[in-house]
């Protein structure tokens, strides 16, 4: 892991070379890519800098006790040993996390989707109260919350909301947050003060990226052949009929009333990429949908992922047992330490889950 560490830093400098060159520079494209693989990297290579420090004065006090011979130098050596080490282990904890695979998704911003599910009205005012919460959450990062479309309910709830999350690393700390979301109280329609228990569904979706079609012409197969039927000397006469097939798809398109085989030809890569755009703007909504599905389930109250205790003011995480008897500081927005040990719990089982050496090949 250390080799690898040593081939980023290499990396690291060698981005910092290029982006003082006039070429890059001048070359806003370039500019701008370098730039972000370089503060992506940043980070990574702060923490290994801090940490071969650390290390080398581990090694030195290491050192100090083994050959010195002056008392106090080595009794101040062996004073401070332990937090170096203990430093230095929590920095190597650091950087095995800061090597795991990154989610691609993680940097996006959130298309939030809140959904009254089993409990009527209740169900309902409380779907606008988790979207208060969240919205409240996102201020306090400094992220933008814009409502895309909404369905009230008659007493001010909410039977769906759905809101897009602008700000860095939006999905990154709502992604566990999808899910079926109960909330047991009493409710303002209830007369007598009983608890009744309603669930609301949350699906947290990464921001679609735009669909580009870059076609690659090794992937084409352009036949020219005779146009048939009316329309000229030409026809039957010149090979300016034009079949282009996309070959990992099978998709082909042919083009025959244009005289020119090469305005046949960019008619038909036009409506042969209008088509492939359309096919995968549809795998992009299947697997959107999919992942939508995957998240909010049925939204019955058994399918929970969390709780919302109001008479005991607990909040119950039931995928991890966290327990917070914080309930008001959580609907109010402060959910980061509800946020963090979920965080916390996906990195320990990737780190669990990584072979030796894996860790290396994150990037």
């Amino acid at each position: 892991m250390i080799e690898k560490l040593a081939r980023i830093a290499g990396q690291f400098r060698a981005l910092e070379a290029r982006l003082s060159e006039p070429a890059v520079v001048s070359d806003r494209q370039t500019y701008a890519k370098l730039s972000k693989e370089h503060s992506e990297l940043a980070p990574l290579v702060r923490t290994f800098e801090e940490y071969k420090k650390i290390a080398a004065d581990v090694s030195s006090h290491k050192d100090i006790l083994a050959n010195e011979k002056d008392e106090d130098l080595r009794e101040l050596a062996k004073s401070e040993l332990p937090s170096l080490e203990a430093r230095a282990q929590e920095l190597l904890e650091e950087l095995k996390v800061m090597l795991l695979p990154k989610d691609p998704n993680d940097s996006k911003n959130v298309i939030l989707e809140i959904r009254a599910g089993t409990g009527g009205e209740e169900a309902a005012l409380f779907a606008a109260d988790l979207f208060r919460m969240y919205s409240r959450y996102a201020e306090n990062r400094g992220w933008e919350v814009e409502v895309l479309s909404s369905s009230p309910s008659d007493l001010g709830g909410f039977k769906e909301v759905i809101g897009l999350i602008k700000g860095e690393g939006a999905y990154s700390r709502l992604r566990f947050e999808g899910g079926v979301h109960r909330v047991q109280r009493v409710p303002r329609t209830e007369a007598q003060g009983r608890i009744h228990t309603s669930a609301v569904t949350v699906a947290v979706l990464p921001e679609a990226d735009e669909v580009e079609i870059n076609l690659d012409p090794k992937d084409l197969r352009i036949d020219v052949y005779r146009s048939g039927g009316h329309g000229g000397q030409s026809v039957n006469t010149t090979d300016s009929a034009v079949r282009i097939t996309h070959i990992p798809t099978g998709l082909a398109v042919a083009c025959q009333d244009e005289k020119s085989q090469h305005k046949n030809k960019a008619r038909a890569l036009k409506i042969l990429t209008a088509r492939l755009l359309e096919r995968a703007q549809a795998e992009q909504e299947a697997k959107i949908t999919g992942e939508r599905r995957k998240m909010v389930g049925t939204g019955d109250r058994s399918e929970r992922i969390r709780t919302y205790n109001f008479p005991q003011e607990r909040v119950t995480d039931h995928r991890i047992g966290l327990t917070l008897y914080k309930l008001s500081q959580v609907v109010d927005g402060n959910l980061d330490e509800v946020i963090e040990p979920l965080i916390t719990q996906h990195r320990a089982e990737l780190l669990a889950s990584a072979e030796p050496g894996a860790a290396a090949g994150a990037r």
